[in-house]
């Protein structure tokens, strides 16, 4: 690591310490030292600050894996569901209260392998939800199996001449669906991390935040060091309105762009209940 890049993550730290985000947080984190899940939680607490959401209407809802831990270390109201099984369970705690703030989060293969059934729906039906998509493109929690987005080549314990699937593109897929909020970050940027929860959970509709967040325990292909290589912000002059060039700098692999692809202003599910229920 550079001088420059040492002083950027002290600089980081510095801001980070100075918020009083640490309210939000319950019990400590147990994750692998140096895990990409770090940034986005700290991340969470600070949107809930800046947002100045209430504990008490604040709901948290993850799957299995690495990332299902999340619930366990913010305070408000969690639900570990169901291996896949996140978005449907949030969508219900929506419906049932469409007044809270409700948050998915899951890692790559809870999101798009098992549970990627339930993608296309949430987006389509513009749930007015966040989803945070940690992807560390491998099943870290199990001890480092091939995932839906591992690179092909990758040898692991379910792929011991290498990974012979194309790898899925999340971001993309959430594009396709109809998403009215997709953006992609990588977790050594923390200052973008932030930013983009907190738009993300600002957003009225179904937003998407995939995470590209490297698993430093088992990956030894997708590491920090690689994504820094591959990763590059959206050009400045990008607009964020055009969901056919949003998919085309969405797929690029060289480089990887991070940023805002989409946002988009339209009804929600619940905005679109409320219009039918008041003409009875």
């Amino acid at each position: 690591m550079s001088l420059l890049q040492k002083r950027r993550v002290l600089e980081s730290f510095e801001r980070a310490r100075a918020t009083k985000a640490r309210k939000h947080r319950d019990s400590l984190p147990t994750w692998c030292p140096g895990c990409g899940h770090f940034t986005p939680l700290q991340g969470l607490y600070e949107a809930m600050e800046t947002l100045k959401i209430p504990v008490k209407d604040f709901v948290l809802v993850s799957g299995i894996g690495c990332s299902g831990r999340f619930p366990f270390f913010v305070r408000g109201f969690g639900l570990h569901a169901l291996h896949g099984r996140a978005i449907p369970v949030a969508t219900g705690v929506k419906l049932a209260n469409p007044d809270l703030q409700v948050v998915v989060v899951g890692g790559d293969g809870d999101g798009v392998g098992i549970g990627g059934g339930h993608l296309p729906h949430a987006a389509r039906s513009n749930f007015d939800i966040t989803y945070l998509l940690l992807d560390n493109a491998i099943y870290g929690l199990t001890k480092g199996q091939t995932s839906p987005t591992s690179p092909m080549g990758m040898v692991s314990g379910t792929s011991p001449y290498g990974n012979i699937s194309k790898p899925l593109n999340a971001s993309t897929l959430a594009l396709a669906y109809g998403a009215t909020f997709v953006a992609r970050v990588f977790s050594q940027e923390r200052d973008q991390v932030t930013e983009m929860i907190t738009k993300a959970i600002a957003h009225k509709g179904f937003s998407f935040l995939h995470v590209l967040s490297p698993c430093v325990e088992f990956h030894k292909t997708v590491t920090y060091e690689s994504v820094k290589e591959e990763v590059c912000l959206l050009p400045a002059d990008y607009n964020a309105n055009d969901r056919a060039e949003a998919l085309v700098l969405a797929e690029s692999a060289e480089p990887v762009y991070t940023g805002l692809f989409l946002e988009e202003k339209s009804p929600s599910y619940h905005e679109r209940v409320a219009e039918i229920t008041s003409k009875f």
